[in-house]
């Protein structure tokens, strides 16, 4: 009798470890990004074609039910980077959403907010049996201090616009999440419309994300707390000349330029 309840007790472990382990089926909205996204510039970034999402909503809006239909209690048993991924891809699904209730009568996200409130902060997102905005989803779960502290989301989660990094044409999988966050990573630090060691004025000029979010760099993923910390790791990307890199890596670049960001819709035209 021991031995047949310790072989059910280990049957249930074994089946609740394979549960926990089982990756969330993000294959539709992999199969709209393949077909709707268009990766430009070597990678660098992406044009949307937000037409053909249209022609498929049906089908965008079937993932969407599937990412609500997740209970904050089964969320809660998954790997960090799966619920990271599926976070990301959440935020990315309803930014595509939103866009398709206006589109093509829209120039940038922008349009779609108001005087008194942005389209960030519209409470549309049914997610974890609450209404959320996707404010809520960035700020309040995926930059919630302590809970992933990882600075490179902000090259993975897009907001629609030329000025932020290109969205990215597959899905985000926790198995495959850090390999496909430093590719976005790079990708992005090496688009020189926006990322650039400018040699005449000796200064760094980069995206207005490191202005808005400089606090995410330096709260000591990889041990860094400074900024200067993160572009001298990704110093090969940020430059294109072996003393660039070197002024880079050493952190003698103190001069920064933040540029203006592009709200533009992110379509293809």
């Amino acid at each position: 009798m021991m031995m047949k309840r310790l072989l059910l007790a280990l049957a249930l472990l074994v089946s609740a470890n394979a549960a926990v382990a089982a990756e969330f089926d993000h294959s539709i909205w992999n199969g709209l990004l393949q077909n709707h996204v268009q990766m430009i510039n070597h990678g660098q970034a992406s044009q949307v074609d937000y037409g053909g999402f249209l022609q498929k909503r049906a089908v965008l809006r079937t993932y969407l039910s599937q990412l609500s239909a997740l209970s904050a209690n089964e969320f809660s048993t998954w790997s960090q980077p799966e619920r990271l991924a599926f976070l990301i891809n959440a935020y990315n699904a309803y930014t595509v959403d939103l866009i398709l209730t206006r589109y093509p009568k829209l120039d940038s996200i922008k349009d779609l907010g108001s005087l008194l409130q942005s389209p960030w902060k519209k409470s549309f997102v049914p997610l974890f049996g609450k209404m959320l905005s996707l404010d809520d989803i960035e700020h309040g779960m995926i930059r919630k201090p302590g809970d992933y502290n990882e600075s490179r989301i902000h090259f993975a989660v897009n907001c629609a616009s030329i000025g932020c990094p290109g969205l990215l044409n597959e899905a985000y999988i926790g198995s495959k999440l850090e390999a496909q966050l430093e590719t976005v990573t790079r990708a992005f630090l090496a688009d020189r419309s926006r990322n650039r060691y400018n040699v005449t004025t000796g200064r760094l000029e980069v995206s207005k994300i490191f202005d808005w979010y400089r606090e995410d760099f330096e709260r000591g993923w990889k041990g860094w707390y400074k900024l200067d910390q993160f572009f001298a790791h990704y110093a090969d990307s940020l430059t294109d000349t072996p003393e660039a890199k070197a002024l880079v890596i050493a952190g003698s670049i103190k001069k920064i330029k933040f540029h203006d960001y592009d709200w533009a819709l992110n379509e293809k035209k």
